[in-house]
């Protein structure tokens, strides 16, 4: 008797669990699915986004209102001054948002001045296989100084945080590993003036210099969509618990006929 009461306990308690995991995996699946409508609806925005015609650059007052939500990738166009400064260099091996880039290279991060006075770091276009060349990337971005103002079209986007192993920034270089116009800004001393750097940068898709280096260009939305087949996965641990629980119980029943 008190073995069967034992085997009920153990029973009861495997039933829970099974009850439990199968919850879990269930309700990963369905917050996988909702992820998926939620990452299309993003891409439709996004797409939506890129489509339009450039818009006029939102004034330094409006600066703070702007979020990645909601201002991401829109496409602005307005008049600026490249700076004479040091440029910053941003190691990539290829583009997530560029078909036409493949690495590796750099990007050219370089500060321009508005008609305001107020700073926007504006990245120039891809260097191919600089390999971390200063004296190449210098070439190509002394290009673009002048002292008349040039019209740039592009898209407002936001800084990057580097993450546990991205490598740290190479001062002497110029070099970083993310997209942190700002980190770049304190580092370079763009805005030293006490001119105000905006919180975004520009990815550029016009003019494209005469020489084609550094290489703006038109930005495609690219975001990866996994979500249907990590809810099937879940889906399917689910099944796999209930399964085997199923032979467990199927087991039990046949031992305690034995039994008898």
């Amino acid at each position: 008797m008190t073995g069967i009461s034992i085997s009920r306990r153990g029973g009861i308690g495997f039933g829970l669990f099974t009850l439990l995991m199968v919850a879990l995996f269930v309700g990963l699946g369905v917050w996988q699915l909702q992820r998926r409508l939620e990452k299309h609806a993003l891409i439709d925005a996004l797409t939506e986004r890129l489509a339009l015609a450039p818009g006029s650059l939102p004034s330094a007052a409006l600066w703070s209102t702007l979020t990645p939500a909601r201002d991401e990738f829109r496409r602005v166009s307005f008049p600026a001054v490249y700076q004479s400064a040091p440029d910053a260099m941003v190691y990539s091996s290829g583009s997530a948002v560029r078909d036409d880039i493949s690495g590796p290279g750099t990007w050219a991060f370089l500060p321009a001045r508005l008609p305001t006075g107020e700073i926007v770091v504006i990245n120039t276009g891809f260097v191919q296989n600089t390999m971390q060349d200063r004296e190449q990337q210098d070439r190509a971005v002394t290009r673009l100084m002048t002292t008349a103002p040039v019209m740039l079209s592009g898209y407002i986007r936001f800084p990057e945080a580097a993450g546990v192993l991205t490598p740290a920034e190479n001062l002497p270089k110029r070099l970083w590993f993310t997209r942190d116009h700002l980190a770049m800004a304190r580092a370079l001393g763009w805005g030293a003036d006490a001119r105000p750097v905006a919180p975004f940068y520009i990815d550029l898709e016009q003019p494209v210099p005469a020489s084609g280096i550094p290489k703006p260009g038109p930005l495609q939305v690219h975001l990866k969509d996994d979500h249907m087949q990590y809810a099937i996965t879940w889906f399917g641990l689910a099944g796999a618990v209930v399964i085997a629980f199923g032979v467990w119980l199927f087991g039990q029943k046949r031992a305690s006929r034995v039994t008898r």
